[in-house]
């Protein structure tokens, strides 16, 4: 049987709800006998858009050099991306991070670490591009809930990209509080407290992180 299907060649192919419904397969059946032979079919399945019965007659080699392909993909490291468009809709990853509210800094922080809410983490990063003057442009004001349906289509190179961006941001800040803390006059003693606390924080957000990009077996150095 000869049959042409589209086989993602690149991350920004692959979107954040089929990965999410590849997750949800593998937890769902991990208790099955011959989950590997299973979840490459489903592979298929869910990235290529081929049905599993069809799937099945594939010859073997065909089909694991598919998967193969696509697991390479899923764990690359992919630079920083800055904006993509769904439909006809520029998202720009947000410019300044300073300008983060604390209200979306508290959703970020909750979802960016589960990868059930990771919808909601990608709102808060990537917004509408209201105007670009070259590589410059400025976004919509975040809009809590507005795009959680639309971010369900973010490409996953979006998605590993800023996960990678703030697990190294997260070492680099839990690495500053922690000197200054070292640092600070112990008469500060209030402030110290205040740093340890957000210091916490922020180890525990790296770490969900890194568990995340372990389980992808991503280089995160």
């Amino acid at each position: 049987m000869q049959i042409e299907i589209d086989v993602p060649s690149n991350l920004s192919e692959i979107t954040l709800s089929q990965y999410k419904r590849y997750l949800r397969l593998i937890d769902t059946n991990s208790e099955l006998e011959h989950i590997d032979q299973f979840m490459s079919l489903k592979m298929l399945e869910i990235f290529c858009n081929v049905p599993y019965k069809v799937a099945m007659e594939f010859k073997m080699v065909d089909v694991n050099r598919i998967v193969q392909q696509i697991v390479d993909l899923l764990n690359s490291s992919p630079e920083l991306v800055q904006s993509f468009t769904l439909g006809d809709t520029e998202f720009g990853f947000i410019p300044k991070l300073d300008d983060m509210s604390f209200g979306e800094y508290i959703d970020l922080d909750q979802s960016l670490g589960d990868w059930e809410n990771m919808h909601k983490a990608m709102a808060v990063l990537y917004r509408p591009v209201k105007k670009r003057i070259g590589k410059f442009y400025n976004i919509k004001d975040y809009e809590g809930d507005a795009y959680h349906d639309a971010m369900e289509l973010t490409p996953m190179d979006a998605v590993l990209s800023s996960m990678l961006f703030f697990y190294h941001l997260g070492i680099e800040l839990s690495t500053l509080m922690t000197n200054y803390i070292e640092e600070a006059d112990p008469m500060e003693a209030h402030w110290q407290k205040d740093l340890d606390e957000s210091g916490v924080g922020i180890s525990q957000f790296t770490h969900s992180l890194k568990e995340m990009l372990d389980d992808l077996k991503i280089s995160h150095r």
